[in-house]
């Protein structure tokens, strides 16, 4: 699934074109005997080699400069190579890093309230079949599903279940911001017929958690980074017949629907917002340590 980014080139270092520095001098005419040598030419020949090696020592320090400017490795850019790290992260960063076993929001909750989560369930890393509504999956289709990596949580109540999910797509930094865009001009995060689907562990609070308990959901195309992240959560009762609302509207002042009244609008947004960032904390923490 890597989607690595070409190697930046280094600064070419230019030959100087052919002149006094590098071309022999011509023959001298023969002196006169007993005629003393003048130490002009000399002199000359002194300051013309080290204007020579000032000029050769600088351009190739400005050809090492420019490189180490632009990476600080040889290696892309410091975005660049984040981008491509994004996208081989889930091979080596422990699953306790990206979908912690607990999660804390301090004013995470309707009205600012603290709100704690505790996993109970991650899925194996696998494709995206039957992860996604099918609309979902046709939007996401041009950004390719290299990995999905999804985990399950709970409130301190058991009464609400929240599936957080991380897609590595298989797009460039160009595609992801293409896609990004369409979401946000087309409003596709906001669509019930496009929505996530949840992953339910047996034997847990979510078991009865389906495509029909869904109460609301956040999702959130990455542009730094090929993938996305999203959350749908729902009532752990199994109930249905709840009409499902985006986490942008649920979580609105005022908003009195039953997905925002019950705080779910606020579960989606707040925990896939604490994955995102501990994916990015990731990525961060892995180019600094590959550059080393």
């Amino acid at each position: 699934m890597s989607t690595e980014t070409d190697p930046a080139l280094a600064l070419p270092v230019r030959p100087l074109p052919a002149s006094s520095c590098f071309a022999p001098h011509p023959p001298r005419p023969p002196r006169p005997p007993h005629v003393p040598q003048p130490d002009g030419g000399r002199g000359a020949r002194t300051l013309t080699a080290a204007v020579c090696l000032v000029l050769g020592l600088g351009l190739i320090g400005g050809a090492a400069a420019g490189s180490w400017l632009a990476d600080g490795t040889g290696g892309g850019t410091a975005a660049e190579r984040a981008f491509a790290r994004g996208g081989t992260l889930w091979r080596t960063v422990p699953v306790d890093e990206l979908f912690p076993p607990v999660l804390r929001g301090d004013a995470a909750g309707p009205g600012g309230a603290a709100r704690v989560w505790t996993r109970i369930g991650v899925a194996p890393d696998s494709g995206c079949d039957e992860a996604f509504d099918p609309l979902l999956e046709k939007a996401l289709a041009p950004v390719g599903c290299t990995r999905l990596l999804r985990a399950t949580y709970t409130d301190a109540t058991s009464s609400a279940v929240t599936t957080v999910g991380l897609l590595v797509t298989a797009a460039d930094s160009r595609g992801m911001r293409d896609l990004r865009r369409r979401f946000a001009d087309e409003r596709l995060d906001e669509r019930t017929d496009l929505m996530p689907r949840p992953y339910a562990p047996r034997g847990t609070a979510a078991e009865r958690f389906g495509t029909a308990q869904r109460a609301s959901w956040a999702l959130s195309v990455l542009t730094d980074a090929p993938a996305v992240v999203y959350a749908v959560t729902g009532f752990a009762d199994g109930r249905t017949g709840t009409p499902p609302q985006p986490a942008a509207l649920a979580t609105r002042p005022g908003a009195t629907t039953a997905p925002a009244q019950a705080g779910l609008g606020h579960e989606a947004s707040a925990l896939a917002g604490r994955v995102e960032s501990g994916f990015r904390q990731a990525v961060r923490r892995t180019v600094q340590e590959d550059a080393r």
